[in-house]
């Protein structure tokens, strides 16, 4: 009976030992979320739609975002009749996604309209205030 507790104490002490080497050779998978880091910029995802009714309207502006830093992932024509004003729609979070947005305008007024379907962040719907996008190159 001596040998078997011998047996039962050193087989606890290999497993225990492999488990340990396994442990330290695979550690716990880190996170796949990279930590937020103060003052990280995380890109948004912007959509731009033109609904005033001036030509290439929305490619102009799309070309501006851009070289402000902006990604910009899909452009086109908005539905139904022109707008006057430009509104900036918050597809995801919260109204202060779109402040970086309207800080590369200079202009367009901030609402939230959630829809999680669209993998978006912000849709800016370019109004005839934002005439001065045909101008630029």
């Amino acid at each position: 009976m001596a040998h078997t507790g011998v047996k039962s104490v050193a087989t606890l002490i290999v497993v225990a030992v492999v488990a340990a080497v396994v442990w330290r050779v695979n550690p716990r998978p880190k996170s796949v979320t990279p930590p937020l880091v103060p003052g990280e910029v995380i890109p948004l995802a912007i959509e731009v739609l033109n609904a005033s009714a001036i030509d290439g309207l929305a490619r102009r502006a799309t070309h501006y975002l851009r070289s402000q830093g902006l990604d910009v992932v899909s452009y086109g024509s908005a539905a139904g009749e022109p707008q006057d004003s430009t509104v900036l729609r918050v597809r995801r979070g919260d109204t202060t996604a779109a402040i970086p947005v309207r800080d590369a305008l200079g202009f367009g007024r901030i609402v939230l309209d959630p829809d999680a379907r669209l993998l978006l962040d912000v849709t800016v719907v370019l109004g005839r205030d934002a005439a001065q996008f045909g101008r630029y190159p």
